[in-house]
């Protein structure tokens, strides 16, 4: 654009040339055979066709930083040489496998997945997706418990399944059709747009006695279980106050339901401060669900729980068909051990914390950035029109997104307004990335004003 454009960080990688299908092409057949409700980002989308690590390449070998990861999924990183090959030599040996039969692979790796959590939750039940995870978490509880009331909270995200569209609570994401019966929305404890802000000492405790409040007035006062994100993540990155969590774990217990943490996208260290975003919060999850991250993009997922709770899901049969497949199993193992051996952890607490950093310092560069937030890699960036009023700013935030992608930054948007700009790269990008990633940010808000 200019001598200012930024340049993304140099990588040692050549891409292949790409031989297919060209963009347009792809963007014909999409239309005549896809169903029109699966969408793209940018006004002129852009073919990925090629990744390694934290960058992607396009047909023509244009090199971005994918700082989206698929949705806080490629958490190792596009194509990590050591989830490619272990996909690779169990598809060589066996690519499928019913769990009515015995195979190693499922029995070391829910042993490594279940060593990640606290003593007590033990017991794994392995899924294909986040929605589906928290589908059985909920059928778990309501059997548990033998009770049917849930709790979950406005503006949360927890999937587009019958039911779990139910558990979501944002207007974009629900069809006008039954699915939400005996669930209750508590109001978000959103400590920016919320009634009570951080500056409130009691704001967690206001926040969770609404939850305590909508159980003694919409139920029975007995409810099978309340979910929640430990960051919402497509409500645009609410972190809720500090005890928050704390004090409804107690309410919900007292009301005999039991408590349903969705780290769907907080999983796998991406918070930073853990394993699980759950583990920074004094809290003890009766179930916890992960996905995304769990398998760098092979379609795998968990439902985490107790002996005692698995043990009353035995009274009926229940099955899988893809549940616990070799192969996604082997990129599972595969995941856990390059978290391990490459202290991604550590990697996304630090450069996590240097990225959010560096945007606080461009939030009080420019009034149209409401609030900057997060933990780990995962940090969101509201967009307003007035800070006072805090009135969302999608446009705003769309120019921004749009003219990041021509600068070679990819992005994700979120909360109910879609005003919030997500980033959510894989845990191993480096201080040069996220400059990268603060320098466009920057670019694109001068040359949006000029």
């Amino acid at each position: 654009m200019n001598n200012n454009t930024p340049s993304i960080p140099p990588y040692n990688y050549q891409p292949t040339t790409y031989v297919g299908l060209s963009a347009q092409q792809v963007i014909d057949l999409r239309k005549q055979y896809i169903n029109p409700v699966v969408a793209t980002y940018y006004q002129q989308p852009i073919m990925v066709v090629e990744g390694s690590m934290q960058y992607v390449f396009d047909e023509t070998g244009k090199r971005y930083l994918d700082a989206f990861a698929g949705i806080a999924t490629v958490n190792v990183g596009h194509c990590h040489p050591h989830v490619v090959q272990a996909v690779q030599e169990q598809s060589a040996k066996l690519q499928h496998l019913t769990t009515l039969y015995l195979h190693p692979t499922i029995a070391e790796y829910t042993q490594m997945l279940a060593d990640k959590m606290p003593d007590d939750l033990s017991m794994v039940y392995l899924v294909n997706s986040g929605s589906e995870a928290n589908d059985l978490a909920v059928l778990m509880a309501r059997v548990y418990t033998e009770n049917f009331d849930l709790v979950a909270l406005r503006n949360a995200y927890h999937g587009m399944s019958g039911s779990s569209m139910g558990l979501t609570a944002q207007s974009t994401w629900k069809y006008h059709t039954p699915h939400h019966f005996g669930i209750h929305h508590a109001l978000n404890a959103d400590v920016y747009r919320g009634p009570w802000h951080n500056q409130d000492s009691n704001a967690a405790h206001k926040y969770a006695d609404e939850v305590k409040n909508l159980i003694q007035y919409a139920t029975s006062g007995k409810i099978a279980g309340f979910i929640a994100e430990s960051i919402q993540g497509v409500g645009g990155v609410i972190v809720y106050p500090d005890g928050y969590l704390k004090k409804v774990s107690d309410y919900v217990h007292e009301a005999d339901g039991l408590l349903i943490i969705d780290e769907v996208q907080t999983g796998f260290c991406r918070n930073g401060k853990a394993f699980c975003g759950f583990e920074s919060q004094d809290i003890k999850p009766d179930i916890v669900t992960l996905a995304k991250g769990i398998g760098n993009g092979v379609p795998l997922a968990a439902v985490v729980t107790t002996p005692k709770i698995a043990q009353a899901f035995t009274q009926k049969m229940h099955f899988n068909t893809f549940a616990g497949n070799p192969v996604s199993c082997a990129a599972g193992k595969a995941v856990l051990e390059t978290i391990e051996r490459e202290n991604l952890q550590q990697n996304c607490s630090i450069v996590g914390d240097y990225l959010l950093k560096s945007l606080k310092h461009l939030q009080n560069k420019y009034e149209a950035i409401g609030d900057v937030r997060g933990s780990g890699l995962m940090i969101g960036i509201d967009f307003v029109k007035n800070r006072q009023t805090k009135e969302p700013n999608p446009e705003l935030a769309a120019k921004i997104h749009e003219l990041s992608k021509d600068l070679g930054l990819l992005l994700g948007k979120g909360g109910l307004h879609r005003n919030v700009l997500r980033i959510k790269p894989p845990l191993c990008i480096t201080k040069a990335d996220a400059d990268f990633i603060v320098q466009v940010l920057d670019f694109a808000f001068n040359f949006i004003n000029d």
